[in-house]
C-alpha cells in the first residue's frame, strides 16, 4: 500500500510527500473503519469515514494549503477502490497485489512473537516444570506506616 501510494503521489508532481502519504493512509483506514466514532478538536465526534474530509476542511479554515490533503485523499481513494471496492463489490479483477520480491525480503511469518508481557511458549513450559519459574517467595509484606 505504501509503495503504491508513494508512486501515485510522486506521479502527481506533489512537492511534499509526507502529508499526502499520511492522508492517503488515513483515508484507507477511515474507509475500513467507516462506522467507528472518532473525536476531533474540542470533543467533536463523528464517523471515521468523514475524518479525512474534516481535516481537509479544518486546514482550509485555518488558511493552510489543502492541495496536499486533497492529493492524499484522492490517492487513498484510488488505492481503496482498486484494492477493495472494484474486486469485492463490483466483481472486477484484482489489480493490486504485493510483489513477490517484497515477500522474499520481508517474510510474512507470524510465529516467534508471543505478545506483550507473555513469555514465549518454550519458557512458559520450563517455568511450569520448575514450579513457578524460579520466582522468589518474598513473604507477606507490610504496609507503609505500620510498625
Amino acid at each position: 500500500m505504501l509503495l503504491f501510494n508513494w508512486i501515485c503521489i510522486v506521479v502527481s508532481f506533489s512537492l511534499l510527500l509526507m502529508i499526502p502519504l499520511i492522508m492517503s493512509v488515513l483515508y484507507v483506514w477511515a474507509q475500513l473503519n467507516r462506522d467507528m466514532i472518532v473525536s476531533f478538536w474540542f470533543g467533536t465526534r463523528f464517523k471515521a469515514c468523514y475524518l479525512p474530509w474534516v481535516i481537509l476542511g479544518f486546514n482550509y479554515i485555518i488558511g493552510g494549503s489543502v492541495i496536499n490533503e486533497l492529493i492524499g485523499n484522492l490517492v487513498g481513494h484510488l488505492y481503496f477502490f482498486l484494492m477493495f471496492r472494484y474486486p469485492m463489490d463490483l466483481g472486477g479483477r484484482n489489480f493490486l497485489s504485493t510483489p513477490q520480491f517484497l515477500y522474499r525480503w520481508l517474510p510474512s511469518r507470524r510465529g516467534g512473537v508471543s505478545g506483550f508481557g507473555v513469555p514465549p511458549a518454550s519458557l512458559r513450559r520450563a517455568a511450569d516444570q520448575n514450579g513457578g519459574g524460579g520466582r522468589h517467595n518474598w513473604g507477606q509484606g507490610f504496609r507503609l506506616g505500620d510498625q
